[in-house]
């Protein structure tokens, strides 16, 4: 809400990355209701701000390294200068990121595979059955070939999409498919670790389990995977009707 000089904001937010160790956060909050998500403006909060706390501590299923908690506002008095951006234009600077933030999370993604991957191959060589190694059965072989095939290409997605941001070029669809490749191949990486490593691979000796808790996330932060496919069909749409009207739009961007 504008109060004069300044805003008042109110509310809560869920889900924050680093929510308790943070010292500078950046808000966005509703300022035209009635323009629904084209409503949002972003504001600069600190930590100490009267009216603003942390919340409860989320208890998540992996990644429990990275602290995850609520931040609550109550009639928090930011002045004008504190505002991010033009008003109600939040949600669309927000998207500008996400190219970049999906691209993030597909470079993790192919790190936590690489790593049950590798874990995967150093138990499948040492794990003797029937008198040899485990990695000498067709069955194991094939899960090794497929871990490896699928995230060299998830690896390959996100340096074009990496390298396309490099060079200040359009990457909305190029960051969403990186995104879904590769979190889509390391759970499956993750999941065949595991399926490896056996009995063992279902308990805290071994870290592949921690693997794919860790990795689920990649099917969620930053757009879900169905998420992930309305835009990359958006995108492949929007492309095709541009060439059919005769309109080639560049892939750069200012």
């Amino acid at each position: 809400m504008r109060t004069g000089d300044g805003w008042a904001l109110s509310g809560s937010k869920t889900f924050i990355t680093q929510g308790s160790v943070g010292e500078i956060y950046v808000i966005l909050a509703s300022t035209a209701p009635e323009l629904k998500q084209k409503g949002l403006t972003a504001f600069i909060v600190e930590r100490g701000t009267p009216g603003f706390r942390t919340g409860r501590k989320i208890e998540k299923m992996g990644l429990h390294a990275s602290d995850t908690t609520e931040l609550v506002l109550e009639d928090v008095r930011v002045p004008d200068e504190q505002r991010l951006g033009e008003i109600n234009q939040g949600f669309f600077d927000t998207l500008k990121i996400l190219d970049k933030g999906r691209i993030g999370i597909g470079a993790w993604a192919v790190g936590i595979g690489r790593a049950a991957f590798e874990a995967a191959l150093k138990y499948s060589k040492e794990r003797v059955q029937f008198g040899k190694p485990i990695a000498e059965f067709q069955a194991i072989a094939h899960m090794l070939a497929d871990m490896a095939t699928e995230l060299d290409a998830a690896r390959l997605l996100v340096w074009r999409g990496a390298w396309m941001q490099d060079q200040k070029m359009r990457t909305t669809r190029e960051s969403s498919v990186a995104k879904y490749y590769a979190a889509r191949a390391t759970m499956r990486a993750c999941n065949s670790a595991i399926q490896i490593h056996g009995g063992y691979g279902y308990t805290r000796e071994f870290d592949v389990e921690r693997y794919l808790r860790d990795a689920k996330l990649a099917e969620i932060g930053e757009g879900t995977n169905e998420v992930q496919k309305m835009v990359i069909a958006r995108e492949l749409l929007k492309d095709w009707s541009e060439r059919v009207g005769g309109a080639e739009v560049p892939r750069t961007s200012a």
